[in-house]
């Protein structure tokens, strides 16, 4: 019985995903509107996230203009965003907010590129928690009979390229965010 790599793919995948995420909430010198995707409003009694009381975009390299469709949340996003402790300024005006992202200093960089790698280790003790559970599966396999070695030995080989690859990935997205920071 051939082994199928399918579940470990998506796990892997699943862990690409999170990655891009995570790195998307790092801040850097740019502004980019992913940085407010997790700041929660409170708007009519519930927690929402600013996407849903306005539109976000970027109105020049260190600053977001935030449009809310309802006047009267001004004050509450301006709260949200000030409590997110972005390290940003918030300034409201009559049409929405501006919120601007000062410039990084050479010790905000060095935090920020060891939060980048920090987030970066956990993808890959993710995918080898998965690796480990594919080999389980294996090594289950082989001994219920329904696997002779050489088959066992074929699927290993496979999962571990997989690794490889999706490590290969991690590296790639981190080597972007690096140079992100560093500019």
């Amino acid at each position: 019985m051939a082994y199928s790599t399918k579940e470990f793919e998506q796990r892997g995948e699943e862990v690409v995903k999170w990655l891009e995420r995570e790195f998307a909430g790092v801040r850097t010198g740019r502004a980019t509107p992913a940085l407010l995707d997790l700041v929660q409003v409170e708007s009519y009694g519930t927690r929402v996230p600013i996407i849903q009381v306005g539109s976000v975009g970027v109105e020049d390299a260190r600053t977001l203009r935030v449009s809310v469709w309802d006047k009267n949340s001004i004050k509450a996003i301006e709260k949200a965003i000030t409590e997110a402790d972005l390290g940003v300024s918030v300034v409201s005006d009559s049409s929405g907010l501006r919120v601007m992202f000062p410039e990084l200093t050479g010790e905000r960089r060095a935090q920020l590129l060891k939060l980048a790698k920090a987030k970066h280790e956990e993808a890959r003790v993710s995918l080898r928690d998965g690796r480990n559970d594919a080999m389980k599966e294996i090594d289950t396999l082989l001994k219920a009979k329904e696997m002779s070695e050489d088959e066992k030995t074929t699927a290993t080989e496979l999962v571990q390229k997989k690794v490889e690859g999706f490590n290969v990935r991690f590296d790639e997205l981190l080597a972007l965010k690096e140079k992100e920071i560093s500019q």
